[in-house]
């Protein structure tokens, strides 16, 4: 295929010896840089150890944030916060007391937007998954329900069959060993629970179930002391101007549970987009398109953040949106089943050479992240597939969340890669801005079979009416 003079003047193609995949020279200059740099490393480091876990709408949180705009700033780049408000939640000094066959505390983390509630006493009963059959035949009504660790049923359809059964709170069993806690949102709404919702050590509450198991009497108490509030918050935005109106979205949350230090989760990604940032500023200040680095608050209760942002751009020409959450050693780029954009990343990922992505290009959407409220809106976005160990990764969520946990080396290599993809895609002159339609969208999710989850936390927009009828 023959390109115009003037794109290939653009894109500053040039051969690499030993033959590697032709890159543009910025291109070539950013990934070098980016592997070469160690200030994101520190600045998470800074950022964790002096701010500790930045649940959002917490004292941490807003201190983070005033600390990353700052920095930003004295590196020349153009952000400013943008500010919001959501329902908020405040982790209070809650207490479980295991006082049946032992006398002892038990090791628990409220779920987000469990509500304050007295102190009250109970018999603890297995719910097994948590759906409407599994309530069958069991005595539950003013019991404490102990639910499975890899239950797939939705938070809200669980907690709706524990109420309408009289269960007084659940005690969800943590997938994880060794006695971790993951803390974990409770409502994709912002609604306050209807009963307290704790997670529990694997260990403790697989003992319980042995004991329920033997036909043992296994009693609780439970004093919750967290509460909900409105809270402001802030994403920051950060603009790099292009020579025309359309844009590229590339955002990470910044928030992270409070259990730890949000390191993995997901400071990787809060200093991915510093480091991008730094890059830009240095090779590439004004692209084609404008490119928009956003970090975003209030994921982890409910993907708040990006849904306001997403919200807001509705009526922009958006290109696409990059998500950056818990993105490891690179691995792959996803596409997310929005077939149009694989030859783009298929030339994305031949341009890096002998520094391919492993695994490629993948293709399958899923939800829960930042890039689902772009999706909602049409826009079609992409993440990124990259390793972080298991002897870090499992720790995600918890106490253990921590700087310690992440290897130097991680956010260079990554951010690399990310860094390259942003260029190109911010100087593809042939990527469109198109929007799917409604339809198209939820036919898109409805591939997936993402559908019965995604209704299950309240996030599922589309009207029956836009279903296909049934061929006879």
């Amino acid at each position: 295929m023959r390109f115009p003079k003037h794109w290939l003047l653009c894109a500053c193609l040039f051969v690499v010896p030993g033959a590697r995949a032709q890159v543009s020279a910025v291109q070539e200059a950013i990934f070098a840089g980016a592997k070469a740099d160690k200030s994101a490393h520190e600045f998470l480091t800074r950022l964790c150890d002096d701010f500790g876990g930045r649940l959002t709408g917490s004292p941490g949180n807003r201190a983070a944030l005033d600390r990353t705009l700052a920095e930003l700033k004295a590196m020349g780049v153009d952000a400013h916060l943008e500010n919001f408000r959501m329902p908020g939640w405040v982790r209070g000094r809650d207490e479980v007391m295991m006082l049946a066959p032992v006398n002892r505390p038990l090791r628990v983390a409220s779920l987000s937007y469990t509500q304050a509630q007295r102190k009250f006493e109970a018999d603890v009963v297995n719910i097994g998954d948590g759906r409407e059959q599994d309530f069958a035949g069991l005595d539950a009504k003013g019991k404490i329900g102990l639910l499975a660790p890899n239950t797939t049923v939705a938070r809200g359809q669980y907690e709706e069959a524990a109420v309408k059964h009289g269960v007084r709170g659940i005690l969800f069993i943590d997938r994880v060993a060794g006695g971790q806690l993951l803390a974990r949102t409770g409502s994709f709404t912002g609604a306050p629970l209807r009963i307290p919702v704790y997670s529990i050590t694997q260990e403790e509450g697989n003992w319980m179930a042995r004991l329920l198991k033997r036909g043992e009497k296994v009693r609780v108490s439970m004093l919750t002391r967290s509460h909900c509030e409105e809270t402001g918050t802030s994403n920051i935005v950060a603009t790099f101007p292009g020579r025309t109106p359309d844009l590229l979205v590339v955002g990470a949350h910044f928030d992270s549970w409070d259990l730890g230090q949000g390191a993995m989760d997901n400071g990787v990604g809060t200093a991915q987009l510093y480091l991008l940032a730094k890059l830009l500023q240095a090779h590439a200040p004004r692209n084609l398109r404008t490119v928009q680095l956003v970090w975003f608050n209030g994921e982890e209760q409910g993907l708040w953040g990006s849904s306001i942002h997403a919200h807001a751009l509705k009526h922009e020409p958006v290109a696409a949106m990059i998500n950056l959450d818990m993105v490891g050693f690179p691995l792959s780029v996803n596409s997310l089943g929005y077939d149009d954009l694989l030859p783009s990343l298929e030339a994305y990922n031949a341009s890096l050479g002998g520094q391919k992505l492993k695994q490629g290009v993948g293709n399958i959407n899923w939800f829960g992240s930042d890039h689902t409220p772009f999706q909602l809106e049409g826009v079609r976005a992409i993440t990124f597939g990259g390793l972080i160990p298991p002897e870090s990764v499992r720790y995600y969520h918890d106490f253990a969340d921590t700087i310690d946990k992440v290897d130097p080396r991680m956010i260079p290599e990554s951010t690399a890669a990310i860094a390259a993809l942003v260029y190109r895609l911010a100087n593809e002159p042939g990527l469109t801005t198109v929007r799917l339609a409604p339809q198209e969208t939820e036919a898109l999710f409805r591939k997936y079979a993402l559908e019965t989850r995604m209704k299950g936390v309240g996030i599922w927009p589309f009207a029956e009416s836009n279903v296909p009828p049934k061929k006879p």
